[in-house]
């Protein structure tokens, strides 16, 4: 049973509810949309509420600082030479100079060289130093190239594949200067923005002649091999001779003569070391390129002085199993050999020599007649 009251109460309550509900305009559209979030958050269970909020988040834009910290272009990190985000997944892909510890004796061994040579070409004190060696890309190494530069291509014959030698323009002008006779304590005169003369891309032709000779002589020891020189270029597009993504390294130089100089950079690519790579990898001890003589010598005389056992077989039988078993003491086995038969000398399993059985005052003697030729392996 119910009571007029309550009747009355319900009936209040539900005009309420369409009155809250109900209605035209702006207005009451967003009080019943703002009704039904509430509703749906009162009701919706936690999954709904999850996908609401990743629906939420994934609508997020990123700034630019954030694009560039995902891109590896971060600034803050320029300057210590780290590297984040894309660009450290790209670099990650060289490979560092330093798995070929034999490459940077033959660079130490060139530097020596070049010293001697170019004095002796320009008749002047001159000072090679090494700057450094690193892995670069070879599509990057072309667009860091500050110009204008001479770029020399040559080729390694034996590799059958080409490096590049860059000169730059201070080390250009300052052997022109040098050859031609130029005059100490004075700067050399640059007159940028025109094409280089035939008379400096001869100076500077033979000066590249000279340390790729140099060059050859540093791998001498190593792996011999020839330099050729192959072209002069101005232009790096016309330099181009490794696909852009390809690693390579990068030998920097600094050539100095007195108060002029300049830089010059050796490139040589991944791949044209590729033949001798397994002897850059292995170890050294100075300039010995891996090899001890001390040690190698002393291990020669110690073999030689070496004691070995000589077996000599007389004759070979093979027998049954059951009649080994049934030798007794007394028993006696008949050899297949007469006192002329030769008698074969055995190292461990291998046989060695073969002569002829004697006797030398109260020793048994062996005379050596021949030497056992060694059978190839798999001869039937």
């Amino acid at each position: 049973m119910t009571s007029p009251g309550d009747d009355v109460d319900d009936d209040a309550l539900a005009a309420e509810w369409e009155a809250s509900l109900g209605g035209d305009g702006e207005e009451d559209g967003e009080d019943q949309d703002d009704l039904a979030a509430e509703w749906e958050a009162m009701m919706g269970d936690d999954g709904g509420g999850e996908d609401a909020t990743t629906s939420r988040e994934s609508t997020r834009v990123l700034n630019q600082d954030e694009i560039d910290s995902l891109l590896g272009f971060d600034e803050e990190h320029e300057d210590d030479n780290q590297k984040s985000g894309i660009q450290a997944i790209l670099s990650s892909a060289l490979v560092s100079y330093e798995r070929l510890p034999m490459l940077e004796v033959v660079f130490d061994r060139l530097v020596r060289l070049m010293s001697t040579s170019l004095r002796n070409f320009t008749s002047d004190n001159v000072e090679v130093s090494l700057d450094n060696i690193a892995s670069i890309r070879f599509g990057d190494y072309l667009n860091s190239i500050p110009l204008p530069a001479m770029l020399s291509v040559f080729k390694a014959e034996e590799w059958d594949n080409y490096g590049l030698i860059t000169v730059d323009s201070s080390l250009i002008y300052s052997i022109v200067d040098v050859l031609l006779g130029g005059r100490r304590g004075t700067a050399a005169m640059r007159i940028e923005g025109r094409p280089y003369t035939t008379i400096e891309r001869s100076l500077v032709e033979r000066m590249v002649h000279v340390m790729l000779a140099d060059l050859s002589a540093a791998f001498e020891p190593l792996s011999p091999v020839t330099f050729r020189f192959d072209r002069l270029e101005t232009n790096p597009r016309f330099a181009t001779i490794s696909r852009p993504s390809n690693a390579a390294i990068v030998t920097r130089l600094r050539i100095d003569m007195e108060d002029r100089g300049g830089r010059l950079e050796l490139l040589l690519p991944y791949a044209t070391l590729e033949p001798v790579r397994e002897l850059l990898l292995q170890m050294f001890m100075g300039e010995k390129f891996g090899r001890d003589s001390i040690w190698e010598t002393h291990l020669a005389e110690e073999l030689w002085l070496t004691e070995v056992d000589l077996e000599a077989v007389i004759d070979t039988q093979i027998m049954r199993l059951s009649d080994v078993f049934d030798l007794k003491v007394g028993s006696r086995i008949m050899l297949s050999a007469s006192p002329d038969s030769d008698v074969q000398l055995n190292c461990g399993d291998i046989p060695m020599y073969t002569g002829r059985m004697g006797r030398k005052g109260s020793r048994i003697a062996i005379q050596i007649g021949d030497r056992v030729q060694k059978q190839p392996k798999g001869h039937l």
